[in-house]
């Protein structure tokens, strides 16, 4: 392999791509080069170009839970979400590639009459999201079913590790404070159940979260943590800011912890609105919101 040859970017790789289309706010700049791998292969070669090449990394799923800069993002951005393979092992174990949808897979699960990610068709990410931000709703999160995570590590080594070496909290783990990428998960979930009663709450979990949570509007989800034993959405509600907007970008008037792309945000849009909320949370409440959504890139 000459020189050259080693300083050109696989196939999957491309330079100046817009990542508007690849996030669910639909708003932010262009990477200076965006990696869509199809296979474990394609996501290592990714890499280990970006090491040679000396581009920091940057990793997605399928953009939800993200807020990206107008002018877009240097180095490499490496989205897993062609990477969604899905195989069913023994006593119930259930082992996916970081990229799947966790709306698609707990509609799967319940077809095959398997309990333990109902809830999970509320989450509006990746599994591979899932488990670098323990994601929950209706009172469980991914922690609970999880059992094991394989990883490629800074030196592109690949690795299984345990809940117990994550250091799994509430929204937190040791995934988002190291330079590792997720590349697939096992899960526990529980086999031969009547499938009907399985696909019923799938769906009744389904409605619940599209009639309280503004999902005809382009969102991240839930932008704020929730201060226990308060919610973020409850605080910002009572504060008055229900529907209160800033450029193109809103405060939901169904649910408050959700911001909404109402007319053609920015991303600066967005994120301002997103310090004007925590400012004005906490001069009502003395309580500094923390949010969940990740902001990259740069903002005025």
């Amino acid at each position: 392999m000459t020189q050259s040859s080693r300083n050109l970017p696989p196939p999957c790789v491309a330079a100046q791509i817009s990542l508007a289309p690849y996030t669910t706010f639909r708003v932010g700049g262009a990477a200076e080069w965006l990696g869509l791998p199809r296979s474990p292969q394609e996501l290592h070669d990714s890499l280990a170009w970006a090491q040679s090449q000396d581009l920091v990394c940057r990793f997605m799923g399928l953009g939800s839970n993200l807020l990206i800069g107008d002018r877009g993002l240097p180095g490499l951005t490496l989205s897993t979400r062609k990477l969604k393979q899905v195989k069913a092992l023994e006593d119930g174990k259930l082992w996916v590639e970081a990229g799947a949808s966790a709306v698609k897979l707990a509609h799967t699960v319940a077809d095959w009459g398997w309990s333990g990610l109902e809830w999970a068709v509320g989450v509006p990410g990746t599994l591979g999201g899932m488990a670098v931000m323990n994601a929950g709703a209706h009172g469980c999160e991914t922690k609970d079913v999880l059992v094991s995570v394989d990883i490629l590590d800074e030196s592109l080594q690949s690795r299984t590790l345990d809940p117990q070496e994550l250091d799994y909290r509430y929204r937190d783990s040791l995934l988002q404070h190291r330079p590792w990428i997720v590349t697939a998960a096992t899960f526990q979930l529980e086999p031969d159940r009547d499938p009907e009663q399985v696909r019923a709450q799938t769906q009744a979990f389904w409605e619940i979260r599209h009639s309280t949570q503004p999902y005809d509007w382009p969102s991240c989800g839930s932008v704020f943590r929730n201060p226990y034993p308060q919610t973020a959405g409850w605080l910002i509600e009572q504060t008055g800011l229900k529907g209160y907007q800033l450029g193109g970008a809103q405060v939901s008037e169904k649910h408050a912890n959700f911001i909404i792309n109402r007319d053609r945000a920015t991303a600066t849009d967005i994120y301002r609105l997103i310090e004007q909320v925590r400012e004005q949370v906490y001069e009502r409440w003395d309580i500094m919101l923390h949010p969940e959504v990740r902001v990259l890139g740069e903002f005025d």
